[in-house]
């Protein structure tokens, strides 16, 4: 037992290979009082991958039962116990269970920490090649086509980049979806399998990127959006697409770079930034 009492502990867990878990959170499992495990099979799978055995008490906390779970824990945590979180991949609370644990810890003033760890979100977003200095996360979509549809129409507007988790047989649709409310050039990325011996990093406009999901997706799917062009729109206006690649190319980027840099932007397609440069 940790000398440390009354903790949580969110404990982020490899979203592919195991080496790529943190030191500390063989650590952790291996010292708490308390694991709790969206999964108790994958947590099995985990510790065998980490050499390690847990001695506390290791009970599932997953979406069906965590509200009746939820006290229970707090009451461990309140008794002086070292309480750590675990979910699938990720870390726990984002778009997996774990919020509901954290709020009710926080009103009962127990310390809540993390054992940092990979997150397919920010994964993603590094991979994806869309801009990355402004972003928001929005989980996954509503399943039913109506009120996706709605979820999407009221982010149109939306400048940062856009990463939504999805299930691969609803990706197409999805795609589809995005292109409908946003238009079928918006650029965007298709992270399938993150870190995983068969990852890859589909990028393209929206409807190209339909077209190949139309063929069938497999394993766990990311996918990050472009934003809404913002401030004065720069899309119909020549002169601005020119000096826009103008300015980059000054910074250090190459042509190319600029060229790609300036159509997600400005939300336009390459090829006609290409042109106006190049005087097509």
């Amino acid at each position: 037992m940790s000398d440390e009492s009354g903790v949580l502990v969110l404990a982020g867990t490899p979203i592919g290979q195991a080496g790529d878990a943190p030191p500390r959170l063989a650590a952790e499992l291996a010292g708490a009082d308390v694991v709790a495990a969206e999964d108790t099979r994958r947590l099995k799978r985990l510790t065998t991958d980490l050499g390690i055995a847990i001695s506390g008490r290791i009970v599932s906390y997953f979406e069906g039962n965590e509200a009746a779970r939820t006290p229970m824990l707090v009451e461990a945590l309140l008794a002086g116990q070292r309480v750590v979180l675990v979910t699938d991949a990720g870390m726990p609370s984002v778009s997996d269970p774990g919020y509901r644990l954290v709020a009710a810890a926080v009103e009962q003033g127990v310390r809540v920490t993390a054992v940092p760890g990979p997150s397919a979100v920010l994964t993603a977003l590094a991979v994806s090649g869309m801009p990355v200095d402004r972003f928001c996360f929005e989980g996954f979509l509503p399943r039913k086509a109506g009120e996706r549809a709605r979820r999407l129409t009221a982010l149109a507007e939306e400048e940062r980049t856009l990463v939504f988790f999805e299930a691969p047989h609803r990706t197409e649709a999805a795609l589809a979806a995005m292109a409908e409310a946003w238009g079928d050039d918006r650029a965007a990325a298709v992270c399938r399998e993150l870190t995983k011996t068969h990852e890859e990093v589909r990028r393209g406009a929206l409807r190209e990127l339909v077209d190949w999901a139309a063929e069938g997706v497999r394993g766990e799917v990311t996918i990050v959006v472009t934003g809404a062009p913002g401030g004065p729109s720069i899309a119909g206006d020549p002169e601005s697409l020119r000096a826009a690649v103008a300015e980059k190319e000054e910074q250090g980027m190459s042509r190319k770079e600029a060229i790609v840099e300036v159509a997600r932007s400005a939300g336009v397609p390459k090829r006609e930034v290409y042109n106006l440069v190049h005087g097509a």
